[in-house]
Order: structure tokens, then C-alpha cells, then sequence
């Protein structure tokens, strides 16, 4: 199979259950770089909590935030984000009503939050707040805690229609941009670096990657995807946590038995 750019989410589909990327994955895709076929990294995560990964494979872009951020190389080539004073509406409008919510917001790869953060989110950079003195700069998204799709929908009424609200690991309702996606930042991309998207293999498991594996050339569910997300892919590979990424590509890029 012929695959001019990889593009991979990170959390549960590139990364082990444990958050690490195995030596065997680096391997595989340091040699599809050696090949000169290009990696994008595609995930909800900010700049701070990738940093290591690149340091293990040189994704040559970024896509962060579902794709509110776009990096290529260094250069931050796309910013999408919700307005200083409506994230503060919102966040606040949230916390007067629902006292009990955990709430976060990104803002210049910052995390505010009215609750301790647990350790696995990575926030080393996590501010205390009642979300009255936020930065007057753009929200990359806003994080709430919740215990599922159903639960979620209590928040829709909080939405204004130039932002969308989406569930995430099953556990977090990411409210952002509607500008900005997975899918539309590989487009955004394509245009910038002269790709195609049919030159593109995607693999995901989440939600936010639905329209991704759909648009690229090749879309990639992983075993451990949702059902829903598996059923919008081309093909299946193993699950996260016995490198299906990077078995797949050892077998259908780099065309050699696993």
C-alpha cells in the first residue's frame, strides 16, 4: 500500500494504555521517516504533553487541540479558539449552576482549572482558578468532567452555535471552535505543505477521529476503537497496547511480516 503521510492519534491508538510510546512503534515509524513518508501527530493533547513523543518520532506536524493549533515543523501555521469573554461566560455561567462540575480551560498551552488535576493529565502548568482572572487571550477548549453522552447533553444550552460540544474518552466534554477539527486541520495542512488527502493512512479510536479516518485516503480504527468509529474506517489493526499502529504499517507500508 502505497502511503505518501501517516497520521496518528496519540491516546489509546499511538500510545500504550501506560501513556508511553514502545521501542518497537519508534522503530517502525523512524523507518517510514527514513523511507521519506511523513508523520503527523493528530490529538486532542497540548504542545507541553507531546514534547517527549516528538523527541521518540519527529512528527514532521502537529495537528493539537482536535485541531484548533496546527504546527508544522515549528511554525504554528492555524489558531482557532473561543473568545476570551465567551470562554469566561461560559465557564462561569457553568460553575454558578453546576457547582459540582470540573472544569478546565487551555489558554497558551496553560491549563486553568477549579479542581485538582490528577497527575495522568500531564498539566505541569496547571493554574487554580474561579475562572474571573483568565489571560485575555483565546481558550484553546474547555474541559468538563463528565460520566457520559447522556450527561453531557446537560451542558448543550451553555454552547453558542459557533462553538460544538464532543464527548472524549468517554469521560470529557470538550467544548471548542467549530473551525476547529481533525478533519478540517489535515486540510488545512494539505494546502500549506502541497499534500493530498489520498495520499493520507489515518489511524484513531475516539470520536474525534471519526471524520478523519473518513477523509483520508486510508482510515485505520483501532481494535480497541469505538464501534462507531471502527465502522467509519477502511481496515482494523490491533489494539493500542500491542502496537497496532505500528504492526499495521510494518505490514502494509513497509510491506514486511510481523
Amino acid at each position: 500500500m502505497e502511503s505518501r503521510i501517516i497520521v496518528t492519534d496519540l491516546d489509546r491508538t499511538l500510545l500504550r494504555t501506560d501513556k508511553t510510546i514502545s521501542a518497537f512503534s519508534a522503530d517502525v515509524f523512524n523507518r517510514c521517516i527514513e523511507r521519506g513518508i511523513h508523520v503527523v501527530f493528530a490529538t486532542a493533547r497540548p504542545m507541553r504533553t507531546i514534547l517527549h513523543y516528538r523527541e521518540q518520532i519527529p512528527a514532521e506536524a502537529l495537528i493539537l487541540h482536535n485541531g484548533a493549533i496546527i504546527v508544522c515543523g515549528t511554525e504554528t501555521i492555524f489558531h482557532s479558539g473561543i473568545e476570551p469573554d465567551v470562554a469566561k461566560h461560559i465557564l462561569c455561567a457553568i460553575a454558578a449552576d453546576h457547582p459540582q462540575a470540573t472544569l478546565s480551560v487551555e489558554i497558551n498551552d496553560t491549563l486553568y482549572a477549579n479542581f485538582d488535576v490528577p497527575e495522568d493529565w500531564n498539566a505541569s502548568k496547571a493554574v487554580m482558578t474561579d475562572f474571573n482572572d483568565l489571560p485575555p487571550f483565546p481558550a484553546d477548549k474547555i474541559i468538563i468532567g463528565v460520566s457520559s453522552a447522556d450527561d453531557m447533553k446537560r451542558y448543550n444550552r451553555y454552547v453558542p452555535e459557533h462553538l460544538y460540544l464532543e464527548l472524549s474518552s468517554g469521560k470529557l466534554g470538550l467544548i471548542m471552535n467549530r473551525s476547529a477539527s481533525k478533519a478540517g486541520a489535515l486540510r488545512t495542512l494539505a494546502g500549506h505543505c502541497g499534500w493530498k488527502l489520498s495520499d493520507m493512512t489515518a489511524f484513531g479510536d475516539d470520536c474525534n477521529d471519526r471524520e478523519m479516518l473518513r477523509d483520508c485516503g486510508t482510515g485505520v480504527a483501532m481494535q480497541n476503537a469505538l464501534d462507531e468509529i471502527k465502522e467509519s474506517a477502511d481496515h482494523i489493526c490491533g489494539d493500542n497496547d500491542n502496537d497496532g499502529v505500528a504492526r499495521w504499517l510494518l505490514t502494509n507500508v513497509l510491506k514486511e511480516r510481523t
